[in-house]
């Protein structure tokens, strides 16, 4: 299917293309950020070039295209063409945590073969734990009342948790960071495995996984508890 006449001409950016039709329809970021409910620095990082949200991974790009009156296939259009995935992580803090969740003789065994044979089975593995809880934040995302109360249990505003959740959705194995394993794999995979002859992978979820539990401690248990032991300071001090 062919792009709408507003992307008609030479190619042009997404950051180009937003910018000119939020002076096209006179809005302003702001608006736009109210729209997809995120902080208006997504907005200014996303005109800027500075963030490439990952098609398919969240809703952004249906937001934006409502919103801007776009045509269905205009944003894509515009999208740069994918790059390719790096090599070189993920990271050694990031790989302790990983083999950390992983069968011990098993981590034993893919620790060895990468000394040998280098990062890209280890990154196809994680890569696939990746999509594992990215499937289990992307119903978070689509929930939206919950996310309203796990962002008022975590004393974060809602515009600031679902930044949260769209980053560590365009999360790669390369850009994967020790804060957001932590965040969100540590907390929904209890153990993992696999076959080393065959690639078959085994994952554990914890119990509260399993439940789909919607509670701010188990959609950002860290952020969770950081705020649940800051009222209990404060508790005594509101109580004088």
């Amino acid at each position: 299917m062919k792009p709408s006449p507003i992307v008609a001409g030479p190619p042009v950016t997404v950051g180009a293309l937003v910018r000119r039709r939020l002076a096209e329809i006179k809005r302003t970021t702001e608006d736009l950020a109210e729209a997809l409910e995120v902080p208006v620095t997504y907005i200014d990082e996303l005109i800027a070039g500075q963030r490439h949200p990952l098609p398919g991974r969240s809703d952004v790009y249906e937001r934006v295209t409502s919103f801007l009156r776009l045509g269905r296939n205009d944003l894509s259009t515009c999208l740069p063409p994918e790059r390719p995935a790096r090599t070189s992580g993920p990271g050694a803090p990031v790989r302790r945590l990983l083999l950390d969740l992983c069968e011990p003789k098993t981590a034993r065994a893919l620790e060895k073969r990468r000394a040998q044979h280098g990062n890209a089975e280890l990154m196809g593995y994680c890569r696939r734990l990746l999509e594992v809880a990215q499937g289990a934040v992307r119903r978070a995302l689509d929930d939206h009342v919950q996310l309203r109360i796990a962002a008022s249990e975590c004393g974060r505003s809602y515009p600031a948790m679902r930044l949260e959740l769209l980053d560590f959705l365009d999360a790669t194995p390369a850009t994967l960071t020790t804060r957001a394993l932590n965040e969100f794999l540590v907390p929904r995979i209890a153990r993992w495995d696999v076959d080393l002859e065959t690639g078959v992978l085994r994952v554990v979820l914890r119990a509260s996984e399993r439940r789909r539990a919607p509670k701010a401690r188990a959609l950002f248990p860290a952020l969770a508890a950081a705020a649940s032991a800051a009222r209990a300071v404060a508790a005594p001090e509101d109580a004088a």
